[in-house]
């Protein structure tokens, strides 16, 4: 039984044989996580006709970059499964629709599982994992059409019966292996786009779910707010511009909540967008950050600029201050960022968690302290706010973690050979 765990950011796959430990596949770079990413390269499409070379996973970012930039990076594709208004898109000439995308992904994911676990994809059945509420859906009919969309994309990419499970029960089912007794148990499963909890009674050989819940807020959103914070001021955010009418007005605040989602950031590279940007820059009165927002617009620097906040992100969750620093031709964003402050920052988001988990204990009758275990798995869990969330309600010496970003797809396996 196959485990697929596709997320925002990060991908992986296990499989689950009976009497055997799950084995996960591993990929380029040997990890055994898949980035969630891809790259369009144009140079096909303007020779010919032919449609752009698309790549996945670490080779996507391994050619943009050898192309110097060229094409385009598309990432956190999920986040867009239950969006309506993201049907396609038109990619050097070609229409995508956005399952057509999601497939390009799950096939690289398949072809490791076939290749290195020894799988007949067509054949195996696979528990594929979803969050508890996808990002961007508004009611269960957007569930509804999240699941139908991620489906046709699994059948696209060859694989067979797909049977769908929670990710926050998946990483219960990968915690339970550790257990030799029975105990109540909450699991917080953390993304790039949603934060996912289960409250689970668990033993060697009994799993009972008490209730599932979870908000569309997590890494990624974390990283916006960093954006915003210490980059985009020395792009011009806040800054006025005086215009031809001798009025001060501000730049338009909508032009950074792109930059935000560096994914997004090529959307600004429209005709219109492009033509306001210029006269933006003849009315600016600090015309230097224009031209900066300029440079990071027109040579698509927004994964280079969120590379570097992700760097000062993990920097965070080991110092009480870390630099910002991101520099390329007239960009030049250099800061110290208190941890006090980036955590200051987050408290919308920590607040939504921390009231989501309160409602979970409620609805379920379950006082913190009867809570024994603590699980917290997924790139966020290791933000020191997110953990001192549960430390506060349930004690720190409760708190639990370990291979924070394949517990899902392990969990996903075990589930699906349990079922078997």
């Amino acid at each position: 039984m196959l485990g697929l765990d596709f997320g925002t950011t990060n991908s992986a796959i296990a499989v689950a044989r009976p009497g055997e430990l799950p084995r996960l596949a591993r990929f380029g770079d040997g990890a055994p996580t898949f980035r969630s990413i891809l790259h369009v390269d144009p140079e096909e499409a303007d020779e010919g006709g032919l449609p752009p070379r698309i790549t996945a996973g670490v080779a996507a970012i391994a050619t943009w970059v050898e192309s110097g930039g060229r094409g385009r990076l598309i990432q956190s594709i999920k986040s867009h499964l239950a969006s309506r208004g993201f049907t396609a898109t038109d990619l050097f000439g070609r229409r995508y629709r956005l399952e057509d995308l999601v497939a390009i992904v799950l096939r690289e994911l398949g072809r490791a599982a076939a290749a290195q676990l020894g799988v007949d994809l067509a054949a195996t059945p696979v528990v594929v994992g979803r969050p508890v509420r996808f990002a961007s859906a508004r009611d269960a009919d957007d569930e509804t059409f999240a699941l139908a969309r991620l489906e046709e994309a699994l059948r696209q990419a060859g694989f067979g019966p797909v049977t769908f499970e929670l990710e926050p029960i998946a990483a219960a089912w990968g915690y339970r292996e550790r257990l030799d007794h029975d105990e109540l148990v909450l699991i917080g499963d953390f993304g790039g786009g949603t934060s996912d909890f289960t409250l689970v009674r668990l033993g060697p050989a009994a799993t009972e779910i008490l209730g599932v819940d979870g908000v569309a807020r997590a890494g990624d959103a974390f990283d916006a707010r960093l954006v915003r914070r210490v980059a985009a001021p020395g792009l011009g955010l806040g800054s006025q511009r005086r215009t031809a009418f001798g009025r001060e007005l501000p730049v338009p605040g909508w032009l950074y909540d792109q930059v935000e989602r560096w994914e997004q950031l090529s959307f600004l590279k429209s005709r219109e967008t492009s033509e306001l940007l210029r006269r933006l820059r003849g009315e600016a009165l600090e015309p230097q950050k224009i031209v900066a927002l300029v440079h990071l617009v027109e040579d698509d620097l927004g994964f280079a600029l969120h590379g570097a906040i992700e760097g000062t992100k993990q920097a965070l969750s080991r110092l009480d201050a870390a630099p910002f620093r991101f520099a390329d031709g007239p960009i030049a964003l250099a800061s110290t960022v208190p941890r006090a402050d980036f955590e200051a920052w987050i408290e919308p988001e920590l607040e939504r968690m921390a009231a989501c988990v309160d409602d979970l204990l409620a609805r379920g009758g379950v006082a913190p302290a009867d809570v024994a275990t603590v699980f917290l798995t997924g790139g966020s869990s290791f933000v020191p706010a997110v953990r001192r969330v549960f430390a506060d309600r349930f004690g720190a010496e409760r708190l639990r973690g370990g291979e924070e970003l394949t517990t899902v797809a392990t969990g996903l396996a075990l589930r699906g050979r349990a079922a078997a």
